[in-house]
């Protein structure tokens, strides 16, 4: 054949990478492999194994410990005895350790790129280039963090033993990203790989063991499901860090609940790439490949759902179609093709499923008419369109190499169809306009938003998503303190049960009774009575009735979700003006100080001085938050590309409250005043035998132009209505603190849109204590970090 044939039908040859190595490294294990646990390895105590396969050829691979009971506890006791010693270890001695990971990945960084495309199915381009260079870069960066730990971090201790679960599309990479800042920060750790793709965790562990990390403080049990169920499960373990489906998600949340667990979940994604009509529609086109058909679109932030302008429409899906058939479909070890294999047959099976159910629904299908390897798991990159919003592969996550594509007139209906998913994980945003650009950037509900590029990532950029994508952070500062936990938060205790005093009798004499009040609720800016029209007492310490408040109930809590969701200009206001209401409230408030002292000793039986001092610390921290409204801001990260993130924190939204039964007026304003500091709107339920206070306060912020529904006040039952709030799917996150059977009921309910918790599990918070009861530590909660990245140059 001529050269210039090549020139002409651009045919590429094969180009194998070399698997001796990798297929050496097997054979030195007999293809069959242990659980790594306290620095070696050992099979399962009840010798259960498992096998995993190719998924290029479907033969078997190797044989896999499957872990049980007796294997997670010698596991976690390992981590547990070396975790001490191993937080006590200087910043910088763990810097060392770290760095020497990194160096080591980066010496062995072939053979675990051959091993993860072999594993995995995905080709040797993206593992080489992509997954090991910035698993090392991760274990560089983190190394940087834990050598600032005790300057960055003065005030957090290191969270304990963590149980880390890991998905199979991204094996190693994924496995950096949790076990370099959980060790970085003193932490150990406990890691079950995917059952699918073990491998390149279990030669992780013997480069671990050699580049000198300690006995311990590294461990991994491999096995299915039931494994993982058992790690999450296990008292010893401190945190549990879950990347993986929504579905198992939720599950890990119930199974949590209650138990004092932290708990990190990056979950599933239906990810948004719109396409306006000024977009460079060839870059498009290519961001389209990079978004969708990149791993095999076995990535939980892939852009799979297209959005074009009208207008465009038709050109650019004319040449997607035909970039399409440029596609090169092979063995994962060739270096020349663009799409390796399925991860194993179920998932194919499920990717063909939906597939024929969109086609059934309406949609158009054209698949790129490849050379489809013989044997093994292979997909074709595909592309829906006509598809409708509604339709199952519009709303479903399908994880295979299958993009659907819907059309829009304008940017807000851009942005509705957008944000019209149950989930929040990233999007792609094209367009030469970058005003228009960053504009639907920041109305976007995704934690990261890639600008004229799409799945670009680095250690320094958190990554994490919102609503059913899961919550907290991998990566960054933010994605630090997932791995730790406030100094201030040790050691409190229990919190003492509140019992409602009870109503003395009094006996009857002719002077006239007080002028009849019950305090109402607060909804919308106005008074409300209480749908059931029930009210409850208000008894002072020594038995005196002070009034009546009105018992909420459902639906009064749904009138207030209502309202505060209504409200929502208050989250786009600046952040200047959000500070002079709170410093508003805290003028009205200090105007009014020995009212409100004289009822908080009423209610509560405290001196006058201690109410005073209530009262006062009450304006301080109203006055904290308007200082902190407008500065608390996000940072330039400068990634290694030619461009930008704009890490920025956002409102989490509709904030669910319970607050407190001590400190009345107090825990009320150290709960609301940094939420709606940072832009949220609350439905507070306030302190359950002292809410006069509360519904004192709402007659000050009638007076302090807080708008209709940033701030509503429903009375009654602390659990029972934490529990409405917890169950709302139209709040974003609960705060509640009070006795340990509320915040395990907060937990559990929360799952049905997977919103953000605070709890304390019936812990006593000192709320006059500055490090414990305000500043960031209160602000990270009320945000979530949106990374928006931004590169330069055409």
């Amino acid at each position: 054949m001529s050269v210039a044939n090549y020139f002409d039908t651009m045919n590429y040859g094969p180009a194998p990478e070399s698997d001796n190595e990798a297929r050496d490294w097997l054979a030195g294990h007999d293809g069959s492999f242990g659980h790594f646990i306290n620095g070696a390895f050992a099979p399962s105590a009840d010798g259960a194994k498992f096998e995993t396969f190719e998924p290029a050829t479907g033969a078997r691979l190797a044989t896999l410990a499957r872990g049980g009971r007796q294997d997670v506890d010698a596991a976690v006791a390992a981590a547990r005895k070396a975790q001490g010693p191993w937080a006590k270890l200087s910043g910088h001695e763990r810097a060392r350790h770290l760095y020497a990971l990194a160096r080591a990945i980066q010496r062995n960084g072939r053979v675990l790129a051959v091993i993860e495309a072999i594993d995995n199915g995905k080709p040797i381009r993206e593992t080489r280039d992509l997954d090991v260079q910035l698993a090392a870069r991760h274990f560089y960066h983190h190394a940087g963090w834990a050598q600032l730990q005790e300057s960055a971090f003065a005030d957090h201790a290191p969270v304990g033993v963590v149980g880390q679960i890991i998905p199979w599309n991204f094996p190693f990479l994924m496995l950096a990203w949790k076990v370099a800042p959980a060790l970085a920060l003193g932490n150990t750790v406990v890691l079950k790989p995917a059952e699918f793709t073990s491998l390149t965790a279990l030669l992780f562990a013997e480069i671990a063991t050699a580049a000198g990390l300690p006995a311990g403080v590294l461990n991994i049990v491999t096995g299915e499901g039931e494994t993982g169920g058992l790690i999450v499960d296990h008292p010893d373990v401190d945190k549990i860090a879950f990347t993986g489906s929504t579905e198992v998600g939720r599950l890990i949340r119930e199974k949590t609940a209650g138990s004092g667990k932290s708990l990190t979940l990056e979950l599933g994604g239906k990810s948004p790439f719109i396409v306006f009509d000024d977009a460079d529609i060839d870059g498009a086109v290519e961001g389209v490949v990079d978004a969708i058909w990149f791993n095999q679109g076995q990535v939980c932030c892939a852009g799979s759902r297209l959005l074009v302008q009208e207008g465009v429409a038709h050109l650019f899906h004319e040449r997607l179609k035909r970039r399409m058939e440029m596609l090169r479909m092979g063995p994962p070890l060739d270096k020349c093709i663009d799409m390796g294999a399925i991860v194993a047959p179920v998932q194919l099976q499920r990717i063909e499923a939906l597939v024929k159910k969109g086609v059934e629904e309406g949609a158009v299908l054209h698949q790129a008419k490849l050379e489809m390897p013989k044997g093994g798991s292979f997909y074709p990159p595909t592309l829906l369109t006509g598809v409708q919003p509604t339709s199952t592969v519009a709303v479903e996550e399908i994880f295979g190499p299958v993009a659907v594509s819907m059309t829009f007139r304008t940017p807000e209906e851009a942005v509705q169809l957008a944000n019209h998913t149950r989930y929040g994980l990233a999007a792609s945003i094209w367009s030469e306009t970058i005003g228009l650009a960053l504009d639907v950037a920041a109305r976007l509900e995704a934690g990261v938003v890639w600008v004229n590029a799409t799945n670009l990532f680095d250690a320094a950029a958190g990554f994490g998503g919102k609503k059913e994508s899961g919550f907290g952070r991998e990566g960054g500062r933010e994605g630090c303190y997932e791995y730790l936990k406030p100094k201030a938060w040790q050691g409190l205790k229990e919190r003492k049960t509140a019992k409602l005093p009870e109503l003395k009798p009094v006996a009857n004499d002719f002077a006239a009774p007080p002028v009849d009040r019950t305090a109402k609720n607060f909804i919308g800016g106005k008074q409300a009575r209480p749908d059931g029209n029930y009210s409850r007492a208000v008894v002072s310490a020594k038995g005196k009735l002070l009034g009546e408040v009105g018992e909420g109930n459902r639906k009064d809590i749904r009138n207030a979700v209502a309202a505060a969701r209504k409200a929502a200009g208050w989250g786009k206001a600046t952040a200047h003006n959000r500070a002079q209401i709170l410093y508003y409230i805290g003028e009205n408030l200090s105007a009014r100080a020995a009212e409100f002292a004289e009822r908080i000793a009423a209610m509560t039986g405290v001196s006058a001085a201690n109410a005073g001092r209530e009262v006062e610390a009450s304006i301080s921290r109203l006055f904290t938050y308007g200082a902190w409204a407008d500065k608390y801001d996000g940072q330039v990260h400068n990634p290694p590309l030619r461009g930008v993130a704009l890490a920025m924190p956002e409102p989490q939204g509709v904030v669910g409250i319970v607050c407190p039964p001590e400190a009345p007026l107090l825990g009320l304003v150290s709960l609301v005043a940094p939420l709606i500091a940072m832009g949220n709107r609350v439905v507070a339920i306030p302190s359950e035998p002292h809410p006069l206070s509360a519904t004192d306060f709402y007659s000050v912020l009638e007076t302090s132009d807080v708008p209709a529904g940033v701030v509503n006040i429903v009375t009654g039952s602390a659990v029972e209505l934490g529990r409405v709030l917890a169950a709302h799917n139209d709040v974003d996150a609960v705060w509640a603190f009070g006795d340990a059977e509320l915040s395990a009921e907060v937990e559990k309910l929360s799952t049905g849109n997977l919103k953000r918790t605070f709890v304390d599990y019936g812990k006593a918070v000192d709320w006059y204590d500055t490090a414990a009861a305000e500043g960031p530590l209160f602000l990270r909660r009320a945000t979530d970090v949106k990374n928006i990245w931004i590169p330069y140059g055409e």
